[in-house]
C-alpha cells in the first residue's frame, strides 16, 4: 500500500477465465492503494480468487471489446491516477517501487510508459517485435484515456499533456503454450476482420503476398529476432502467419451491398 503522503494509485485489471493467472497479477499490484478487477463473466472462479486477494471485482458481461473494458475499469476506480494490467502480465518488483517512489514525490509527468518483458515459450525475449514494445500503463485519467481501436488499444494522452519513459518493465507472460499462441491467433484475426470490415476496408491479393513476409524479414532480420535462436524464428513466422490469416479472412468477407441496393 501507498504511504498518507502519496499521491494514490488504483490498479485495474480486466480479465476473462484467468484463473491460473490472475493471482499474481494482483498481487504485482498490491503497492496500490486499490485494485479493480473487472470481469467480463469468468465460470473459472477468476472472480473469486481475485477478490480473495483484496482486489474489488466488477462483472461487465457481455464483454464490449478491450479498448471499451479498459476504459470501464478505468472509470470504476475511485482514484485518479491508474495502473492498468492485463490479467496475463505483473509488475515487476522494479516498476512497483519505481511508481509508489513517482507517488510519494508526486507525479511530475501526465503518463508514463514503461517496456513489457515478453515471455515466450520459456524465455524473454530480447529482439524482434517482441522487444521493447513500449507501452502507457500509468496515467492521469484527467488527461488520458484507453482509445484507439479494438484489438489495437492504446492510452491516448491529451495533447500538450507530458508523457514519460520509464526503465522498470511489465512482466507478460504472452501465451501458456504454442497451441494457446494458435487459439489466440484464430481468435484475434477472426474479430481484426471483422472490425476492419465493419470499418469498410478490403483485402487484396497484394496484402496476402506481399504483407506477411515483410512482417517476417521486420521481425527476423531488421528487429534482430533471429539472435533470439529459434524462438525468434517462431515469433516471426508466427507473426507472418497472423498477418496473412487476417487478410485472408478480411478478402473472404462478403462485400456489404447498400441499403437500397435491388
Amino acid at each position: 500500500m501507498t504511504d498518507d503522503h502519496a499521491t494514490p494509485v488504483s490498479g485495474c485489471v480486466i480479465c476473462y477465465q484467468e484463473a491460473d493467472r490472475i493471482g499474481d497479477c494482483v498481487r504485482s499490484l498490491a503497492f496500490c492503494a486499490e485494485v479493480v478487477v473487472v470481469d467480463s463473466g469468468s465460470t473459472d472462479g477468476t472472480p473469486e480468487l481475485a477478490a480473495e486477494l483484496g482486489a474489488r471485482v466488477i462483472t461487465n458481461a457481455p464483454f464490449p471489446g478491450y479498448r471499451d473494458q479498459k476504459q470501464f475499469a478505468v472509470e470504476q476506480c475511485a482514484h485518479d491516477w491508474v495502473f492498468c494490467l492485463d490479467a496475463d502480465e505483473r509488475a515487476t518488483p522494479a516498476l512497483q517501487q519505481r511508481i509508489a517512489a513517482l507517488a510519494a514525490d508526486g507525479f511530475a509527468a501526465a503518463a508514463y510508459e514503461t517496456p513489457r518483458h515478453n515471455h515466450y515459450l520459456g524465455r524473454i525475449m530480447r529482439r524482434g517485435l517482441f522487444w521493447p514494445d513500449r507501452k502507457v500503463r500509468l496515467f492521469d485519467r484527467r488527461v488520458a484515456r484507453w482509445g484507439g481501436r479494438n484489438l489495437h488499444e492504446r492510452v491516448e494522452v491529451r495533447p500538450g499533456a507530458r508523457t514519460e519513459r520509464l526503465a522498470e518493465g511489465i512482466e507478460h507472460l504472452s501465451y501458456r503454450s504454442f497451441r494457446d499462441h494458435l487459439r489466440t491467433i484464430d481468435s484475434f484475426t477472426r474479430l481484426a476482420a471483422e472490425v476492419m470490415a465493419g470499418e469498410g476496408r478490403r483485402a487484396h491479393l497484394t496484402d496476402l503476398l506481399l504483407r506477411p513476409p515483410a512482417v517476417f524479414v521486420k521481425s527476423l532480420v531488421l528487429k534482430r529476432g533471429f539472435l533470439d535462436g529459434w524462438r525468434g524464428f517462431v515469433v516471426a513466422a508466427m507473426a507472418a502467419y497472423t498477418d496473412w490469416l487476417k487478410y485472408w479472412r478480411l478478402f473472404r468477407t462478403p462485400r456489404s451491398r447498400p441499403e437500397n441496393a435491388t
